[in-house]
């Protein structure tokens, strides 16, 4: 693996991961109300987007790193239509 794959997958991994921490706590409070729901789903798009480019370009860490940010946030998005405050 190249240093600049890597990079990549580090990079990827480090600011998907920072997701988990609000997923956990999301669950445990089953509470989403502090959450920006607009905020959400802007983010949500433009992740789809990273994973729709990083396909078209064959690159592994994009596709890798936006598949797994994509799921932790569909997942608050999910926790925010779910839970009623």
């Amino acid at each position: 693996m190249e240093l600049i794959e890597v990079i990549g997958l580090t990079a990827g991994s480090l600011t998907t991961i920072s997701f988990l921490p609000q997923v956990i706590k999301t669950w445990k409070t089953r509470s989403a109300k502090d959450l920006s729901l607009s905020m959400f789903m802007i983010f949500w798009f433009g992740v789809l987007l990273w994973l729709i480019y990083g396909i078209l370009i064959k690159n592994i860490p994009i596709v890798v790193a936006n598949t797994l940010t994509l799921s932790l946030a569909s997942v608050i998005l999910y926790f925010k239509f779910s839970f009623k405050e």
